[in-house]
């Protein structure tokens, strides 16, 4: 089976060292880093590790989508690259690091035209086969509508494929309307879009829309997962301090490579939970997203509490 991983709006991650921000001052920059960045990116790079069988897909247009490929290739040459070329440059984030703390720019991102959205949703569901999945990750580009999205996982799902979506606010709404097989959003997204404030309305919300299952991710709190009348929830029995950012990627890595193994879907989801808490819990203790320890991960396995009500 093949997992096939969308950023529909990727980005260059470009990181700045510095003794100490000052800000309306001059910084001298000690050292600089690039990585391919996106969340289905690092979705894709944790599976690729793990010997998945992946490719990624998304918009990437001008001399900086072309230094993301570049990059992605050297640290993943695993991993099938099926971009759909836009006219417009793809987005760079600047993360400004400290001693102290780190401080982000985030680019928008260029518009992407309704015929370019035809190209990547025609593309995925060529690829796809039965029993395939799909991730569909982060945001839409500038100018998309959340109904692009919604195509998306609708062809997707004729394909046969199942689909995973982690985003947020009107693009997870239409996701469940879609259809999609599982959501993953965090807390605050789940509230957020819904309109809620109890977690179990907003997860049941979301099913009526028309998802097939809800994992919310709480941070120490854990996971929560709703499907077919049950609550599981699972998590790590103590607090992890490191870096969260590539925690939500390595979460969705995990339930795709379960997805994507034989067995009924609400089987594979409650058996997920403990390898997708290990995996979040793993990337948070790794310097970069998109990277996860197999011996970390088979260590904190043996930590995850799964409780059912």
């Amino acid at each position: 089976m093949t997992i096939h991983c969308v950023t529909p709006n990727p980005a260059l991650d470009v990181t700045y060292r510095v003794t100490a921000l000052e800000v309306h001052a001059t910084n001298r920059v000690s050292d600089v880093t690039e990585r391919p960045g996106g969340k289905g990116v690092n979705v894709a790079r944790v599976l690729a590790q793990r010997g998945a069988d992946v490719a990624v897909y998304g918009f990437l247009g001008g001399r900086t989508g072309a230094r993301l490929a570049e990059l992605l290739a050297e640290l993943a040459p695993g991993i099938a690259q099926r971009w759909t070329e836009v006219a417009g440059e793809t987005r760079r984030t600047v993360a400004v690091v400290d001693a102290s703390d780190t401080t982000m720019f985030n680019e928008a991102g260029a518009p992407v035209a309704d015929d370019d959205w035809d190209r990547l949703v025609a593309d995925v569901a060529a690829r796809c086969r039965p029993g395939d999945v799909v991730t569909v990750s982060g945001s839409l580009p500038a100018g998309s509508a959340p109904e692009q999205l919604a195509r998306l996982v609708t062809a997707a799902r004729r394909a046969g494929a199942v689909v995973v979506a982690d985003t947020s606010g009107p693009a997870l709404i239409a996701a469940a309307r879609a259809g999609a097989d599982v959501l993953k959003p965090n807390l605050h997204e789940l509230l957020d879009a819904t309109g809620e404030r109890s977690v179990p309305v907003a997860v049941a919300a979301l099913r009526a829309s028309g998802a097939g299952a809800v994992v919310v991710s709480r941070g120490e709190e854990g996971l929560l997962l709703g499907l077919d009348g049950r609550t599981v929830q699972a998590r790590l029995g103590r607090v992890l301090q490191g870096n969260p950012t590539g925690a939500g990627d390595a979460l969705v890595a995990a339930l795709a490579s379960a997805l994507a193994a034989p067995g009924g879907p609400s089987a594979r989801l409650v058996g997920a939970l403990p390898h997708a808490v290990a995996w979040s819990a793993a990337a948070v203790l790794s310097p970069v997203a998109g990277e996860v320890d197999e011996s970390t991960v088979a260590a904190l396995l043996q930590e995850v509490e799964v409780k059912e009500s």
